[in-house]
């Protein structure tokens, strides 16, 4: 019997254990899932959690009701892959895991402590906070609900980081918030970025590029920050430039997991170098990584590792008849930014294409408007918490191709 092995659980892993499950013949193959903990969180919405929105029950749910029948899941810490050997260690019962075929699914995930000054001092979750873990969020959200006011700064540390559009997202929403409750006028928000632009594509500059202005929120581009100077509560670029802030919201350096790093398989941040349209190990015949712990040049964005398995499972079918892969998976990414008082924008974009304005799914009738402002993209982007506990995990077809699509796009 041939074996499968499947490191993560989160998004990408979860799908394609559902998918695969579905195509494989379980007299001829044995899936496994490992993964060191019990909870799959919703990420996205940590977003929502400072201001209210969302709580815990809308963001937590077991992993093992997502797992379909017939998948082995083992909750295990993971020791070491050794590819020479076909073979993963984890901690439980200090198990040696086979496999004829590797999917690295690990993530990518926050880590303050690259940062000198955040989280060495005991002002982290007090003057200091992040969004992308659900402690970090919870605890926003109490220091929010208390806040009088001052300069809220929200920075991110270093590129690249998952949801590249949650940072512009959570300015927006601190807007809201503030407006709603009715202290804005006691509040200065600066969004400050390495990038040169809070959107750096072309067209969504230029259709987007007043959006910050138009709310009052001050930007800063190009700002690579060295440190934090808790004391004097001071964000220090590494050229000594200084951002004063009373309240800093973060988003620090994303790595993939440290399995990654000790088992040699991945760039100096532990994200795995693959082939970006067939998701192969650039060494490694019988390896893969897909979702955000894969190095590719496009967002760490959940849309991805949902267009990417949908690509994907077609190709492992043909990998493992012997076949040659194709290069089908173009880069495909789709995000809703919400942007405050009850409106969203989407964008809709691929390696080649850069975000365009349009309609979407259906040209000419959406009802989703791609870079422009609405009610209803606002929906789009509440509504996606449902489909994604009920339609997307299971492995489900979702109604939106896996390659994008220029219908309805307006150049």
């Amino acid at each position: 019997m041939k074996k499968l092995l499947i490191l993560g659980a989160g998004t990408a892993g979860t799908m394609l254990a559902n998918k695969l499950s579905h195509v494989l013949s379980r007299d001829e193959w044995k899936i496994t899932i490992v993964d060191q903990d019990e909870t799959h969180y919703y990420q996205p919405g940590f977003l929502f959690i400072p201001f209210g929105i969302y709580g815990e029950n809308d963001v937590i749910k077991p992993k093992r009701d997502y797992i379909p029948p017939g998948v082995e899941m083992i909750v295990s810490e993971i020791k070491l892959i050794e590819p020479d050997q076909n073979l993963v260690h984890i901690a439980k019962d200090n198990r040696t895991l086979p496999y004829d075929y590797l999917i690295i699914a690990t993530g990518t995930h926050p880590r303050p402590e690259e940062t000198p000054g955040l989280t060495d001092t005991d002002e982290w979750r007090k003057s200091i906070h992040d969004f992308y873990t659900y402690e970090g969020a919870v605890a926003l959200a109490k220091t929010l609900r208390t806040w009088e006011g001052g300069h809220l700064v929200m920075n991110v540390m270093e590129l690249p980081y998952k949801c590249p559009v949650a940072p512009l997202e959570f300015i927006f929403l601190a807007d809201w918030y503030f407006h709603q409750r009715q202290m804005r006028d006691r509040v200065k928000l600066t969004f400050v970025t390495p990038l040169p632009g809070a959107f750096t594509k072309p067209r969504a500059g230029q259709l987007l590029g007043n959006i910050l202005e138009e709310k009052n929120i001050n930007l800063i581009t190009e700002f690579y920050p060295e440190r934090v100077d808790a004391v004097e509560k001071q964000l220090v670029s590494f050229d000594e430039m200084v951002v004063d802030y009373d309240l800093l919201v973060t988003v620090p350096v994303n790595m993939g997991a440290d399995v990654i790093g000790r088992s040699g398989l991945g760039d100096e941040l532990n994200h795995v170098p693959v082939d970006k349209h067939t998701f192969l190990h650039q060494e490694y015949h019988n390896i893969f990584a897909l979702g955000d712990a894969a190095a590719l040049p496009t967002s760490k964005a959940g849309s991805v590792a949902h267009f990417a398995a949908e690509t994907f499972v077609e190709n492992f079918l043909r990998t493992i008849e012997g076949q040659q892969m194709l290069p089908a998976f173009d880069g495909h990414a789709n995000c809703f930014i919400e942007s405050g008082f009850g409106k969203g924008i989407l964008i809709d974009f691929n390696y080649d294409v850069e975000p365009l304005p349009g309609k979407f799914p259906l040209p000419g009738i959406g009802p989703f408007s791609l870079l422009q402002e609405s009610e209803m993209n606002h929906w789009g982007k509440m509504m996606f918490r449902w489909m994604y506990w009920n339609i997307l995990l299971k492995g489900k077809e979702m109604p939106i191709t896996s390659q994008m699509t220029m219908a309805g796009k307006w150049r």
